[in-house]
């Protein structure tokens, strides 16, 4: 009789191990951020490697939680609320006469503690902004109703470290 309650025990608690197995697995990073890794070539993905490395642990008081797939070239805070790509192409807007001389409400020109930004209203509401006038474009997706100037300044001091003024290949 004992060796059936031992059996029994065992049985219990291995039903109840498979369930918190199960339920670990489904509440994992599924809620995370995600974003494209971009592919640039190795001069680039050197300066993304330094600029990694130089990245703040909090931005605009959101902590560091990068997105999936993990990479060097991306970096995240608060979730989806701050997503940074390092070593994307170069955004069609940049070269497009209209936003250098304001005439595109939704693409703008500026700059922000030495480092030259464009900025462009999304259709879903969020703010991307790219670097320009660096060696490599660092893209910056900022979610609608962000406070985007203390994100720009605190992201400014790495950049201006790792990626140096130039003309991006």
């Amino acid at each position: 009789m004992n060796s059936f309650r031992h059996r029994r025990t065992a049985l219990s608690a291995l039903s109840a191990l498979a369930v918190l197995i199960t339920a670990a697995g489904c509440s994992s990073a599924d809620d995370g951020a995600s974003a494209a890794v971009p592919s640039p070539d190795a001069k680039v993905t050197k300066l993304c490697q330094d600029l990694d490395e130089v990245l703040p642990a909090t931005v605009d008081g959101e902590s560091r939680d990068d997105p999936e797939p993990a990479s060097e070239l991306t970096a995240g805070w608060g979730g989806v609320a701050i997503i940074l790509r390092c070593g994307v192409e170069r955004p069609p807007k940049m070269a497009d006469p209209e936003v250098a001389n304001g005439g595109d409400a939704d693409a703008v020109p500026g700059g922000v503690d030495g480092v030259d930004w464009l900025m462009e209203k999304r259709d879903d509401g969020t703010y991307r902004f790219t670097t320009a006038n660096r060696e490599a474009y660092v893209e910056v997706r900022v979610t609608d109703g962000r406070d985007s100037t203390g994100v720009l300044i605190d992201l400014a001091p790495g950049i201006k470290e790792a990626i140096p003024e130039g003309i991006a290949s």
